[in-house]
């Protein structure tokens, strides 16, 4: 494995787990205050666009990377509208 490989592997280990650590935190508390929908959906398709334009999609870097972070991103998207739904039905 050369070097280049090895530091592709950094950003397929940093991107998800940024990822999990804010989704983690919106799974305990179970509210998206203070969490961007826009910021964490703009992370996902810039992560799919990079994917198709790096061409690198038999790699294993690549998916981990920007594949599975940009599921991981859009999961955060759907929870902050959940929980953002449930406490205005909580409110009301």
């Amino acid at each position: 494995m050369s070097l280049i490989e090895i530091i592709g592997f950094v950003p397929a280990i940093v991107f998800p787990a940024a990822t999990i650590i804010q989704l983690v935190h919106l799974l305990k508390s179970k509210s998206a205050g203070g969490v961007s929908p826009g910021a964490w959906g703009s992370f996902a398709i810039g992560n799919v666009c990079l994917f198709t334009y790096t061409e690198k999609y038999d790699e294993l870097q690549s998916i981990i990377g920007l594949l599975f972070s940009s599921l991981l991103q859009l999961y955060i998207v759907y929870l902050i509208y959940k929980y953002r739904r449930q406490e205005s039905l909580a409110t009301a």
